[in-house]
């Protein structure tokens, strides 16, 4: 058995393994899935709002906020110096409703983190939420959040993200992802294997992240930094599967891979400031679970796409030298003896992984439902055999990007 067939097999097994694993947590959990705690005491809450240049949205985001069920004292909206007409648009809400209160920082911060933080200044509440300025709560999104914090363990909530624009091919195949990526995260809350609280909607214990400081403003990804500090001074992290909060994903490749490449960068910015606690059982679940497991994915990823490229490069080759001698030597190019119809275990794990990943996007796809909109297989099958190759590809500009010294704020 050669080098490369024992990678393969490694590689197989490996992700086989986290196939299954996910697959338990879920047969384990599936009753539990859409659960929330009752909310059976009235905490206060302010939502803060990081607004820069976002006038086409930020009156819908107010609006989504003033429908919650759940009582709001304080909306803030937070205009990081923006240069359009954001700053006027949100002065007529604060005429018109008591608690929309709008502040505007100093200068413009450059990061989301840096506007937050200037909003949480204004929250003297039990607990704080945020939500972008492009991202829209349902109405009982977050009453059915609230119930997590009788446990006073629990530092934040986070809620299931999903995409509000479907109307482009890029569009429809990141709605696929992001109810993959909700589903992934609800499965590992079972776990307390949650890593990041997504600015599109979360609630913080207002304490708890006073107590971590806010959100790190050196980090691109402010919302998988605090959510591994907080894990790391004890808090634990909840997930509400039936909090459900829209946001607009990018329309544009361009503004896509510079928001993938910030995200990249902003994970493993995180990894490095809180590598010393890697494997360790100190800081609970980010040294045992949450950082080994986000290495592993990244590394599986990278394994993978270097696995396709040496086995699509080396056909390519072969094929073109022995095409090549045919030619010269006037043989046949293809005989019957070339063409090996015999199954063997490369065949076997590779169907079988791709089956279980099929089972598990059409559970995440059937739990995150939108009533009217369905996903077309199509759009299904180049997420799962073309979207899915660009992940490794991201990850390895990001890191020369780094190296460079390139890690500026982007595009959201």
């Amino acid at each position: 058995m050669d080098l490369l067939t024992i990678v393969y097999l490694t590689y197989s097994f490996i992700s086989i393994y986290f196939l299954v694993f996910y697959t338990l947590i879920f047969l384990s959990n599936k009753r539990k899935m859409l659960y929330s705690p009752k909310v059976t005491k009235k905490y206060s809450l302010s939502m803060v709002v990081s607004c820069y240049n976002e006038e086409a949205s930020i009156g819908k985001v107010i609006e989504s906020l003033l429908k919650a069920t759940y009582p709001i004292e304080k909306i803030i909206v937070v205009d990081d110096c923006s240069t359009d007409d954001s700053w006027n648009l949100i002065q007529e809400y604060v005429k018109k409703y008591k608690k929309v209160i709008a502040v505007q920082t100093p200068e413009n911060t450059g990061n989301a983190a840096g506007a937050k933080n200037y909003g949480a200044t204004f929250v003297d509440t039990e607990l704080i939420g945020f939500t972008d300025a492009d991202s829209y709560p349902d109405k009982d999104s977050i009453y059915n959040m609230i119930g997590h914090f009788d446990d006073k363990k629990v530092g934040a909530v986070t809620s299931l993200v999903i995409a509000d624009n479907k109307k482009k091919f890029l569009e429809k195949v990141q709605a696929i992802e992001y109810k993959m990526i909700v589903f992934m995260r609800r499965l590992l809350s079972f776990v307390e294997g949650v890593y990041v609280t997504p600015g599109p909607l979360a609630v913080y214990r207002k304490s708890a992240f006073d107590h971590v400081g806010g959100f790190d403003r050196k980090n691109l990804t402010e919302d998988i930094e605090i959510t591994w500090h907080l894990v790391k001074e004890g808090y634990a992290i909840k997930m509400s599967y039936s909090a459900r909060v829209f946001t607009i994903v990018p329309n544009k490749f361009r503004i896509w891979f510079k928001q993938r490449i910030r995200w990249n960068i902003g994970g493993m910015q995180t990894i490095y400031k809180y590598r010393k606690y890697f494997g360790t059982n100190k800081v609970g679940m980010l040294g045992l679970f949450i950082l080994p497991f986000f290495i592993f994915n990244w590394l599986l990823g990278l394994c993978g796409i270097s696995i396709l490229a040496y086995r699509i490069g080396r056909t390519i080759f072969i094929r073109y030298i022995s095409t090549a001698l045919s030619l010269q030597s006037q043989a046949a190019i293809v005989t019957f003896g070339d063409i090996n119809l015999t199954p063997s275990i490369l065949i076997f794990f590779g169907i079988a992984t791709i089956i279980m990943n099929l089972f598990l996007i059409g559970l995440a796809l059937s739990y995150a439902r939108e009533e009217g909109r369905k996903d077309r297989l199509l759009n299904v099958v180049f997420y799962m055999f073309f979207y899915l190759l660009a992940y490794p590809v991201l990850l390895i500009v990001s890191f020369f990007k780094i190296l460079t010294g390139k890690t500026s704020w982007g595009t959201k």
